[in-house]
Parts: structure tokens; C-alpha cells; sequence
């Protein structure tokens, strides 16, 4: 049921900007208030994580007040909201704890040597930069854009850009390895 909610997350997340795009002529902005919260909600139930909780709540509140005003100009800061739990998930796990990117190589391979370590925390600064530069991109076409420069950007090129950055830590990966 968690990887579902998970899914459904993704899913609404990757698809949100078309969605908001596309269904505002038929769709009212509480009701895609209600959605993302129904799934915040959700997943707030069976993820028990305080880093989870805590993302869940400002969801939650993001979802309420979109609900309660009916403005379709809030629908285009939730990934701005998505950006910035992200830059606050990777940023605090520098701060105390193991390092995101350091979590994530652990689960392949759980004895990493202390080079790896320290690619890992690179890495983590890397993506902190990426959501931050990304979520500052998302408000300035938010704040001054055209719906379809936001949608364009925040549907597609942000993808692409997170593919792209993924692609070349991958290549970075392989040559720290010493793998051709």
C-alpha cells in the first residue's frame, strides 16, 4: 500500500502541470486540492518517517488553503513546494545524519570505502544546488510566466534537466570507480 501511495505521488507529481494546464477549464482548483491532499493523507497514514511527517503536514496545509481559496494562481506553486522539500531533505541530511546520496549507495553496496563517502556528500551538495536553482526557476515562471512557459518547464524541461544531471553523476560514477 505505501509503494501505491508512493506511486500515486510520483505520478501526480510528474503529471501535474499538464494536469493544471489542461483541466483548469474543467476542473476547479479545490478539487485538485482535494486529490493531492486525499494522497498527502494517505501517505502521511502509512509512512511513519518524522522527515515523512513533516513534508505531509506542509502538504497538507498547501492542500487546505488551495482548497479553502479556489485560486487557480496557488496551483502553480506546488512545485515550488516539491523543489523546496527536496532542497530540505537533502540539505538537513548534510547537517546531521548520513548524506542523501550516501543513503542511497549504501542500499547497493553497504560498505562503502571513505572515498565514496565523501563523493556522496559531494553529490548531495550537487542535488542541493539542483533543487535550489530549480525551485527558483519554478517561482520566477510562477510569479511572471505564461501558464504554458510554467507547464513546458515544470512537465518537461525539469525532467530533463534531472535526467541529464543523473546521466552525468552516473559517467562521474563510473570514472571515480576507474570503469571506462
Amino acid at each position: 500500500m505505501k509503494r501505491l501511495i508512493g506511486l500515486g505521488l510520483l505520478l501526480a507529481g510528474v503529471m501535474y502541470p499538464f494536469a493544471v494546464y489542461f483541466g483548469l477549464a474543467h476542473v476547479a482548483p479545490w478539487q485538485f486540492g482535494l486529490l493531492l491532499g486525499a494522497l498527502w493523507l494517505a501517505r502521511a497514514i502509512v509512512t511513519r518517517s518524522p522527515g515523512s511527517q513533516w513534508m505531509a503536514i506542509a502538504a497538507l496545509g498547501f492542500c487546505a488553503l488551495l482548497g479553502l481559496s479556489d485560486s487557480p494562481a496557488l496551483l502553480r506553486w506546488y512545485p515550488v513546494l516539491i523543489n523546496a522539500f527536496m532542497l530540505a531533505l537533502f540539505g538537513t541530511s548534510l547537517l546531521r545524519g548520513m548524506p542523501m546520496a550516501e543513503r542511497l549507495a549504501r542500499l547497493r553496496e553497504p560498505h562503502l570505502p571513505a572515498r565514496a563517502v565523501r563523493y556522496t556528500r559531494r553529490v548531495t551538495q550537487v542535488w542541493c544546488v539542483f533543487f535550489l536553482v530549480n525551485g527558483l526557476i519554478a517561482t520566477a515562471l510562477t510569479l511572471w510566466a505564461p501558464l504554458s512557459w510554467w507547464t513546458l518547464y515544470n512537465g518537461l524541461l525539469a525532467y530533463i534537466a534531472m535526467g541529464l544531471l543523473f546521466a552525468v553523476e552516473w559517467r562521474v560514477r563510473q570514472r571515480v570507480r576507474g570503469r571506462p
